[in-house]
C-alpha cells in the first residue's frame, strides 16, 4: 500500500483537471443563470458567445505575438483578453438592440425568446466558423507547467509525479477573482443592486424607479465578459474548436440547473459539482486502487465506469435527475 503515491495520482489525473474544469463551467453557468434570473429566458447562444470572444481574443494574440509582444511566463492571452471582453460586450450589446429588444417590446413569452436565442447561436457558430475556421487552435505560450511532474519526483522522492500546467494555475485564480468581483459587484454597487431588485420583482423595481434598459444593458455587458472569460480559459487549458464550445452548452447548463437558475453562488456550486462528476466517472482508476490495495488484490482492468467520450452523457443524467427531484437546483433558484 502506498497512500501517498495514491494521492498524488489522484491529485494529478482527476483534483486539479477538475478544479480547472470546474472553475471554467462555472465562469459559463454565472452567466447563463444571470441572463435566465434578469431577462428571464434560457440564452441557448451562450456557448457561441464564448466562442465568439475567444475567437477575438486569439486573433489579438496572434497580433500581439506577430509584433514581439508577449507576457513573460504567462500566457499572451491575458493581454489580449480585455479586447476580447470589449468586442464581445459590443456584440452582444448590438444583438440585443437588433434582436432581442423587439421581443421585450412584444412582452413575447420566454419560450419565443429561447428560440430566438437558438437561431442566434446558429448565426453565431456561423460566423466564428466563418472567420477562424473550424480546426483545432492552439494559441498558448509562455511556461507551459508551473509543476512538472518530473520536479516533483526530485522533490519528494515518490515514484508518482505532480503536474500543474501554468493555465490550470492561472485558469482557477482568474476564474475565482472574476467571481469576487462579481459577487462584489452584485451586493456593493447601486447597479449590481438595482440587478437583483429587477430579478426578485420587476413590477416593484421599476415602481421604484429603476431605469430599465440600463439593467438590461449592464447585464448583456456582465455575461458577455463572463463568456469571454471562461471561454479564453477553456481554449487556454485544452484548445480552441469552434464545434466544442456549442457542446459545452449542455454542461454549463446543466452547472446552472443543478445550482439553481438564477442563483449566482447555485451556478458557481454547480460548475464544480458537474466537472468532479464527469471527471470522476470517466476516469480509469486503476493506477489509485493499485497503490492502495495490496499487489494481491490489484486490479487487471481500467476500472473505468464510462470512457471520456461519453463525458456529456454524465451532465445529462445529472441534468434530468435534477429536473425530476429538484427542480429548484441545490440553492433554491428559479424553477425550471
Amino acid at each position: 500500500m502506498d497512500i501517498l503515491n495514491a494521492l498524488v495520482a489522484f491529485l494529478n489525473f482527476v483534483f486539479v483537471p477538475a478544479l480547472a474544469y470546474g472553475a471554467q463551467l462555472a465562469l459559463g453557468a454565472l452567466g447563463v443563470t444571470l441572463i435566465y434570473g434578469i431577462l428571464r429566458f434560457s440564452n441557448f447562444a451562450h456557448g457561441d458567445t464564448m466562442a465568439f470572444g475567444t475567437m477575438v481574443t486569439i486573433l489579438v494574440t496572434w497580433w500581439l505575438q506577430s509584433i514581439g509582444v508577449s507576457f513573460g511566463p504567462l500566457p499572451t492571452a491575458l493581454l489580449a483578453l480585455p479586447i476580447g471582453i470589449a468586442v464581445t460586450a459590443a456584440f452582444a450589446l448590438g444583438t440585443d438592440r437588433a434582436i432581442y429588444r423587439f421581443y421585450r417590446k412584444q412582452k413575447a413569452a420566454p419560450v419565443i425568446l429561447v428560440m430566438v436565442s437558438l437561431g442566434v447561436m446558429f448565426v453565431m457558430n456561423g460566423v466564428v466558423r466563418l472567420i477562424i475556421g473550424v480546426d483545432d487552435q492552439n494559441f498558448a505560450d509562455g511556461t507551459r507547467f508551473l509543476i512538472s511532474a518530473g520536479d516533483f519526483k526530485e522533490m519528494t522522492g515518490l515514484a508518482e509525479g505532480l503536474a500543474i500546467k501554468t493555465t490550470q494555475a492561472v485558469t482557477v485564480v482568474t476564474a475565482f477573482a472574476v467571481m469576487a468581483a462579481l459577487f462584489w459587484f452584485l451586493n456593493r454597487t447601486r447597479t449590481g443592486k438595482s440587478m437583483r431588485a429587477f430579478s426578485d420583482n420587476e413590477d416593484l423595481a421599476l415602481l421604484s424607479g429603476i431605469n430599465p434598459d440600463r439593467v438590461v444593458q449592464v447585464t448583456w455587458i456582465i455575461a458577455a465578459a463572463l463568456a469571454t472569460v471562461a471561454g479564453v480559459l477553456y481554449g487556454l487549458d485544452k484548445s480552441f474548436k469552434p464545434f466544442v464550445y456549442f457542446q459545452l452548452l449542455l454542461p454549463i447548463f446543466a452547472a446552472a440547473i443543478v445550482g439553481g437558475l438564477g442563483s449566482p453562488l447555485g451556478a458557481i456550486a454547480g460548475g464544480f459539482v458537474i466537472a468532479f462528476s464527469e471527471v470522476m466517472v470517466t476516469y480509469a482508476w486503476k493506477k489509485v486502487v493499485t497503490y492502495v490495495v495490496p499487489e494481491s488484490m490489484a486490479p487487471d482492468g481500467l476500472l473505468q465506469l464510462m470512457g471520456t467520450d461519453y463525458k456529456f452523457a454524465v451532465s445529462f443524467a445529472i441534468l434530468i435527475i435534477v429536473l425530476i427531484f429538484m427542480p429548484t437546483g441545490l440553492f433554491k433558484g428559479k424553477s425550471v
